[in-house]
């Protein structure tokens, strides 16, 4: 059991002890622990290295550590030897000798197991030196692979809680929502609102009881930073709220978690027991006086239930619905107390702030908005995984720079921007400055992070569909425009990518999807149509080309396109073995036939053809 923290002094002459005793380690090896490094093997190769250090007699000299997510996931599991930085991916526990003893033991480098450019073919050893982390500047997640987030003593020997200890001792609440206010940051999970002003709200509203709720109900596909935080680093999310509370007059708070993601959960329920046990959270926090705690509720996995006044009602045992807005969540919110609702990114920020000021931060990124952000990258681009980057930075720079580009040497087609409610922009948007404003003019919104990349086969008309398709299901049905006039777009939509479509269709969807945005009652259907209406605005001509023409440009619309084989076929016989249907004919040697009646267009044969003998279109 844990000796409780009683003071400021006390928690720094901790924290000054542990750091010195890290310094005292002499050789290190960080192996990340993330999901996507589980799902790679990475807890085997962790048995490898504990067995390997204990063979060779080196617990004294060597610490074997598990961390959070270090951020190149498709490349797992990753590992960082110190000293000397040395970053290996792809690591197999048969790796676990050669690391020891060639690495660790002689200084020397693992060749295969090194990061390689794949436009230059280099080998790099040193991970700042990875182009995927050279542009990145991680205030918030920096901490991720440096720390175990199950051992609160590795955070304190970084730092961990001197920003809430700094508070309770050195600044009144008004001070610290006016250094909030000044740094600029703005809400990290969708509408981009600052967070200052929403604090001030909320310390102002009237009554005794005041809630403090951080929204982890990650709901967009291909996101997960909120859940790499939680997983890697939950304490820095608990000192934000804490350091919230502290500034809005809370007592309780609630983290919203899915519960799809367990190892967040696991790792959020230690956290906030250690937290509990050094006297971080509960009464008399660090002898101040200040009384705070927080609770864990796992949600069901309705997307709607990230949406705020749906996230409340769901704490409440009701229904995932949201409500209308003209009552604002600061003045009646949970159980219509006062409350203040923030998302994990951004009460991970605010420790930062606190610390090192207003001013540090507000010189990063852009005049309206101010910081870092952390992205999931992902789709068709080389380096997939989560990348924290300044404000300001332009979409060519991630997507070429950090993600290392298209693979197979594609065109790039768009990157699509904010999750399923997010737009798509096309290759004439790579030099945008990517911040909250930027976005929102060139037609999609910054939402919680996610960044999807497309390439030259991906079809626009079938993205807008897919997405629609997605916020329909997804939609609770509470208010009309949503739930009716999200079906009504996904039909046409569904028509116009099996042939249906007709002149005045386009139109008919923009004038339904203004609709929808204007009467919808929360943020999930007013943003429902952006996918549709920036397909449109960028890639009108694919729309016409389905309409008019009947074709798919892309050819991915399976009733729009067609496979038939040319007069080079030399009669191999290897598009009639992989074909599902018995579809195709032919005798050896001589040119084959498709059974147009048979075809389910699937493709099996174009992907099997060698000589480019059957042509799609």
């Amino acid at each position: 059991m844990a000796e409780k923290l009683t003071s400021r002094e006390t928690l720094l002459e901790l924290a000054e002890k542990l750091a010195a005793e890290r310094k005292q380690i002499k050789q290190t090896i960080t192996l990340c622990a993330g999901t996507g490094c589980r799902a790679s093997g990475c807890m085997k190769v962790h048995e490898a290295l504990q067995e390997g250090v204990k063979k060779r007699s080196w617990e004294k000299k060597v610490e074997v550590r598990t961390s959070g997510c270090h951020g190149l996931c498709e490349l797992g599991p990753l590992l960082v030897t110190q000293p000397g930085n040395v970053f290996y991916k792809a690591v197999k526990p048969e790796d676990v000798d050669a690391i020891l003893d060639e690495t660790v033991d002689k200084g020397e480098i693992v060749e295969k197991l090194l990061y390689e450019d794949r436009n230059t073919g280099e080998k790099i050893a040193h991970w700042h030196d990875i182009p995927f982390y050279k542009k990145q500047k991680r205030l918030v997640f920096g901490a991720n692979g440096e720390i175990n987030p199950n051992i609160i003593e590795d955070f304190f020997a970084v730092g961990g809680y001197q920003a809430l200890a700094k508070a309770l001792n050195s600044m009144q609440p008004d001070e610290i929502v006016e250094q909030i206010k000044k740094s600029g940051l703005r809400g990290r999970g969708g509408g981009g609102f600052l967070t200052g002003l929403k604090w001030e709200s909320c310390r102002k509203a009237h009554g005794a009881t005041k809630y403090i709720l951080c929204n982890a109900d990650e709901g967009d596909p291909g996101a997960f930073m909120d859940r790499s935080i939680l997983e890697g680093n939950p304490h820095c999310v608990i000192e934000g709220m804490a350091i919230a509370a502290l500034a809005i007059g809370g007592s309780d708070g609630y983290v919203y978690v899915r519960n799809e993601y367990p190892l967040a959960v696991k790792n959020l329920s230690i956290a906030l027991d250690q937290a509990r046990e050094y006297g971080l959270l509960g009464e008399n926090i660090l002898g101040s006086g200040f009384n705070f705690d927080i609770k864990i509720n796992r949600g069901g996995g309705a997307f709607v239930c990230g949406e705020s006044t749906a996230l409340m009602a769901s704490i409440e045992g009701k229904p995932g619905e949201p409500r209308a807005k003209f009552v604002h969540t600061a003045e009646k919110g949970l159980w219509d107390k006062p409350t203040n609702l923030n998302n994990v990114e951004t009460y991970a920020n605010v420790p930062w702030i606190v610390e090192n000021g207003a001013d540090e931060y507000a010189a990063i990124g852009t005049e309206g908005s101010k910081g870092t952000k952390i992205f999931s990258l992902v789709g068709k681009v080389n380096n997939t995984g989560l990348i924290e980057v300044p404000m300001g930075i332009t979409l060519r720079e991630i997507v070429y720079d950090i993600g290392g580009g298209i693979p197979g040497n594609k065109k790039f087609k768009a990157v699509q921007t904010g999750g399923p409610a997010g737009g798509c922009l096309p290759e004439e948007k790579l030099d945008l400055p990517v911040d909250f404003d930027n976005l929102w003019e060139a037609g999609t919104i910054m939402g919680s992070g996610g960044l999807i990349v497309m390439d030259e086969d991906n079809c626009m008309v079938d993205v807008a569909k897919y997405f629609t398709k997605f916020l329909m299901e997804e939609s609770c049905g509470k208010c009309t425009p949503c739930r009716e006039g999200l079906r009504q777009l996904y039909n046409i939509l569904v028509d116009i990518s099996e042939g249906r479509g007709q002149e005045g269709d386009i139109e008919l969807m923009e004038g339904l999807s203004e609709a929808i945005s204007a009467g919808s009652i929360c943020g999930l259907g007013q943003a429902a149509p952006i996918p549709l209406l920036s397909t449109i605005r960028y890639f009108r001509d694919e729309y016409e080309a389905h309409i008019k023409d009947a074709k798919c440009p892309a050819g991915v619309c399976k009733e729009l396109i067609s496979y038939t084989i040319k007069d080079n076929c030399n009669g191999c016989g290897m598009c009639t073995r992989v074909c599902p249907t018995n579809a195709i004919a032919g005798e050896k040697k001589e040119i084959h036939i498709i059974d147009q009646s048979k075809c389910i267009k699937c493709g099996a044969c174009y992907g099997a053809c060698k000589f480019d003998a059957i042509f799609k279109g």
